[in-house]
């Protein structure tokens, strides 16, 4: 089972040898590093390949060097040279938890392959850490998580099918993965398993989280919402978002003194749900 670990940068600096050592760091080997970089001009790209001419390791790294338009147009880029069944993309800064994550993730897709899944129609998702706190992810992919918080990125492992059938919309600027997994979920009715461990040590701070791009993420997160779910769906989580005060909740969980309690707290209560689900 290959993967392919998806970085693109442009001018990381020191940021792209803390994601690639991450990657190269995993006890499971067979996974290549795309790395898409769009015109470095800060010799972080050229100062790595010195420093790992003699590293044998290094030669998973497939490095390609295109212009693009942006994030999203670099990672339809990477998508077309990954060889791997299985696609993870990892920014320049983000890295995996442990030396692990790989290996279990592996031993997940024996276990959808031994089931009889469709290995083309399959998306395995994890928890995220931020800020030193683990970001639980819902153990079940609903109509209502897709409207109020999908996984992060940064901890799905998408077939490499589904990224070439679609690829990122490059009307959206901060939402297009949002996109694609909405039409993972709704359109080609992918399976959607969530592991229950870390996938991705997120570092935060993007382009869609500062403050003069918030408006247009609400923007695109009504346009993307309105092609994929029906009027009354839309109506129906509007106004559970308004009963259980959502802003409050996103308050809560981005809080620096109050985030690792409500995320602790949210994590309690999707396990007890997974654990009713499975009988337990």
């Amino acid at each position: 089972m290959k993967f392919s670990i998806i970085t693109v940068c442009l001018n990381p600096g020191e940021k792209l040898k803390a994601t690639l050592d991450s990657v190269l760091g995993q006890s499971y080997r067979d996974a290549e590093v795309i790395l898409k970089d769009g015109g470095s001009e800060d010799g972080s790209v050229i100062k790595w390949r010195k420093e790992n001419e003699a590293n044998p390791e290094a030669e998973r790294v497939r490095i390609f060097t295109e212009k693009d338009t942006g994030i999203y147009d670099a990672m339809n880029q990477a998508v077309t040279h990954a060889e791997g069944e299985f696609l993870l993309f990892l920014n320049c800064g983000d890295v995996f938890p442990d030396g692990e994550v790989l290996e279990r993730t592996r031993k997940v897709l024996e276990e959808e392959r031994a089931a009889g899944t469709d290995m083309e129609r399959l998306v395995l998702y994890g928890d995220t850490c931020k800020n030193h706190v683990t970001i639980a992810s819902a153990p079940e992919i609903t109509g209502f998580t897709c409207y109020r918080n999908i996984p992060c990125h940064q901890s799905c492992f998408y077939s490499a099918a589904l990224c070439r059938e679609k690829p990122y919309d490059l009307q959206y600027k901060i939402r297009a993965d949002y996109d694609h997994f909405l039409w993972c979920f709704y359109k080609a009715k992918a399976r959607m398993r969530h592991m229950d461990f870390p996938v991705a040590f997120y570092e935060g701070g993007g382009y869609s989280e500062s403050r003069e791009n918030r408006r247009r993420d609400k923007q695109e997160h009504r346009q993307i919402t309105a092609a994929y779910m029906g009027r009354m769906e839309l109506l129906q989580y509007r106004a559970v978002m308004a009963v259980t005060m959502a802003p409050l909740r996103r308050a809560l969980a981005e809080s620096s003194a109050f985030s690792g309690v409500y995320h602790w707290l949210k994590e309690k209560v999707y396990r007890r749900k997974g654990g009713q689900r499975r009988g337990l």
